[in-house]
Order: structure tokens, then sequence, then C-alpha cells
């Protein structure tokens, strides 16, 4: 059924079903706001593995016996 994937075809069918439904002025807002949302989630992504790095000691703590 879905042997081929998307072909360039398709790929038309779908570019020209979303500039029917929502017409090419709100488009490039459309991509405008979703490069905004990318880039929040890709720094708050790299925030949270910096302050897990920060998080973990240098060396695992010594118990005595």
């Amino acid at each position: 059924m879905l042997r081929n994937g998307l072909e360039p075809w398709h790929l038309l069918i779908v570019a020209i079903v979303l500039i029917v439904l929502f017409g090419s002025k709100r488009l490039p807002d459309a991509a405008r706001g979703l490069g905004k949302s990318m880039r929040i989630l890709k720094s708050e992504a790299k925030a949270m593995k910096d302050e897990n790095a920060s998080a973990t000691p240098a060396e695992p703590p010594t118990t005595a016996p």
C-alpha cells in the first residue's frame, strides 16, 4: 500500500491543498511561526541537556566501609 511512499506528485498535491486551504498570505506567517517554535524547542532541549550535564557530579561519591 505505501510501497513508494511520497512521490513528487504527492508533494505537489499536498502543496496545492495547503495553498487552497490557507491562502498564499497566511502560509509565510505559519512558516515563520513554525520556525520560531522550532528554535525555542531546540534551545530548551539544549538547556535541559546542559542542566543535566552540570547536575551530574564529575566523579561518583566514595563511601567508607
